[in-house]
């Protein structure tokens, strides 16, 4: 079993910054690749921002320039500073990770919700 809980999401006025948390726990030993997506209401999945196991980093259009994907290899937890946010960062964002079974598998954490108002 593999499982992901996020934390740090909220309510935040625009201009305003959060840190989110994911920890990677359970059956984990080939932990690949993590990161974030984000869905708005009506809108489609999209992704954030990812981090291999080497520490190399890839941001969507929305995030390059405003947050921050890193990871703490030994705690098995990848973290993401937003700054700059805007109303149009409100959405449930998502963490994942790949993991290699017999395949490269990845596991969704619950979600987190993060608000941003005007």
């Amino acid at each position: 079993q593999v499982q992901l809980v996020e934390s740090g999401g909220g309510l935040v006025l625009a201009g305003g910054s959060l840190r989110l948390s994911c920890a990677a726990s359970g059956s984990i030993s080939s932990l690949n690749a993590m990161g974030w997506y984000r869905q708005a209401p009506g809108m489609q999945r999209e992704s954030v921002a990812a981090i291999t196991g080497g520490g190399r980093t890839n941001y969507g259009d929305s995030a390059k320039g405003r947050f921050t994907i890193s990871r703490d290899t030994a705690k098995n937890t990848v973290y993401l500073q937003m700054n700059s946010l805007r109303p149009e960062d409100t959405a449930v964002y998502y963490c994942y990770a790949d993991i290699l079974k017999s395949v490269l598998v990845r596991y969704w954490g619950q979600g987190t919700q993060v608000t941003v108002s005007s």
